[in-house]
């Protein structure tokens, strides 16, 4: 039995139970939270190398042999996105560390961080479906009680509507398990690609479309996204990194890992369906961004532009295009993650998130305007950063795959983007403040109230951004070994039913 698989959902169960027990004591419970992420993140590490150096990694959970047991499995693509998952936990825990109210930690804030930590591993690591739906269900019920922690009303009402619609998505994929139990009498995943291969390609179509629509709403995709710009700017900025960095992408691994390990039969319909989607999601989420005054509502419909993105390289269907949405799926979680992150700086300098009633904030502190413009810049697609090399990836991919209007999307959103970044610079960084006048003379480099707590994971992930972008070939190579993995899915469904325990 390989531990390493399982170590990522037992640490933060384990730091779960920790911090609960803790709760009364601040000191310890703050230890036990960072030593509980920094400890997850090691593991992350040593499980990609692992995956890397020897192959898919799988437990059969109680050594009940695939298909009928509990089967976890680590290949690059969910060993890449646990190590993405640990990282963040990391950040926002160490930004939460300045920024959690006392009455939030009092129920559990920091033991529910954990929570959605294992959830999400759990969800990149599980190998059979109806277990896919029980960590979706686990992060629902997690981020529900995040969200509405504080009472104010803002917050019930987005946590009213994010959860409303996630409880429909859920009620749908659970219904579509069991359909498709009923047909392939199996839920285990490299199981399913055997079986479905029998069935009659409508039917295995029309359980497609279940799933597209369960999965979509969760990833955020479009028609059904209106949720989250409505929930989301609701939460604190840690919150927001958070939720902004990991949970919409669950729901774009699920749709990955299920279209291309067996939900393959009819490409021609099923993928061209999910780049039309992908077209419209970039649309909608960027034109609704350029409309926005508010910084976390802008940034909320740019997660839905930028998932778009993702579901570009998958209705394309081709290594380079995968590897392309592998390399940005690395680069969206950075930057969005660090802007809302200075977002909450920016709220803890002065007290608003409203654009028009900020200002100066690149004279009075440059280091901050700095940490703003690299994930800005790569958001939009500058070179030499990450964000442009991801994007020239998915371009390059569309023109070789003749599709040439989601490429001419993309390159429009991409500008659109950038719009919606300048106008952020614009007003939070290079006006004056609105009322006063800005001293000739930087006060600071970097605003010094906010704390090293704050500032320290925001410089690393533009330092991430700008090392991955001027240096992009080794993850542009380990991307395209992921694309190769999920094309070819042999070895992970022979390394599953092999009964490698």
């Amino acid at each position: 039995m390989n531990i390493f698989v399982l170590l990522p959902i037992l640490i933060p169960l384990i730091t779960t139970i920790g911090v609960l027990l803790a709760r009364q004591r601040p000191r310890l419970r703050r230890n036990l939270s960072l030593g509980g992420a920094g400890l997850l993140l090691i593991i992350a590490v040593e499980l990609l190398v692992l995956v890397w150096r020897d192959g898919i990694q799988v437990i059969q959970v109680g050594e009940w042999a695939a298909p009928f047991g509990i089967t976890l499995v680590a290949d690059l693509f969910s060993a890449m996105m646990v190590l993405l998952a640990a990282l963040m936990g990391l950040g926002v825990i160490i930004y939460s560390q300045a920024t959690a109210e006392q009455r939030a930690e009092h129920f559990g804030y920091s033991a529910l961080l954990h929570f959605i930590l294992m959830g999400v591993n759990g969800a990149f690591l599980t190998g059979d479906m109806f277990n896919l739906y029980v960590w979706f269900e686990l992060l629902l019920i997690a981020s529900f009680v995040l969200l509405v922690l504080g009472g104010r009303r803002d917050q019930l009402e987005g946590t009213f509507k994010y959860v409303a619609i996630n409880l429909f998505g859920s009620i749908l994929f659970l219904v579509a398990v069991g359909i498709l139990y009923g047909v392939a009498g199996t839920l285990n995943m490299a199981d399913l690609a055997d079986q479905l291969n029998s069935l009659p390609s409508g039917l295995v179509t029309t359980l497609a479309m279940l799933f597209l629509v369960a999965f979509g709403i969760k990833a955020g995709a479009f028609p059904l996204f209106f949720w989250l710009p409505a929930s989301y700017h609701t939460a604190p900025a840690a919150l927001l990194a958070l939720f902004a960095g990991l949970m919409t992408k669950v729901g774009v691994y699920a749709l990955v890992r299920v279209f291309t390990l067996f939900f393959t039969q009819d490409t021609g319909y099923t993928h061209t369906l999910i780049l039309i989607i992908a077209g419209f999601t970039m649309v909608t989420g960027v034109l609704g961004a350029v409309a926005q005054t508010e910084f976390r509502k802008l940034l909320s419909f740019h997660i839905i532009s930028q998932i778009g993105y993702l579901l570009m390289g998958l209705g394309l269907f081709t290594t380079a295009a995968l590897g392309g949405a592998v390399y940005f799926m690395v680069h969206v979680i950075l930057a969005k993650s660090a802007l809302f992150l200075v977002g909450g700086i920016i709220y803890k300098l002065r007290g608003t998130y409203n654009l028009k009633q900020l200002g100066g904030l690149s004279i009075l502190y440059p280091g901050l305007a700095l940490l703003f413009l690299i994930p800005a810049l790569s958001l939009a697609g500058i070179p030499p950063l990450s964000g442009f090399w991801a994007k020239f990836a998915l371009v390059q991919a569309g023109l070789a795959a003749e599709q040439y209007v989601i490429v001419a999307v993309s390159l429009g959103v991409s500008l659109l983007t950038l719009f919606s970044m300048t106008k952020i610079w614009a007003e939070v960084f290079w006006k004056d403040q609105p009322g006063k006048e800005t001293p000739v003379q930087a006060i600071s480099f970097i605003p010094h109230q906010a704390g090293v707590s704050m500032l320290l994971p925001v410089g690393v992930l533009a330092a991430i951004l700008v090392v991955i972008g001027l240096l992009a070939e080794p993850l542009v190579n380990l991307s395209l070994l992921v694309a190769g993995q999920l094309l070819n899915p042999a070895d992970y469904i022979e390394t599953v039913l092999g009964g490698v325990l």
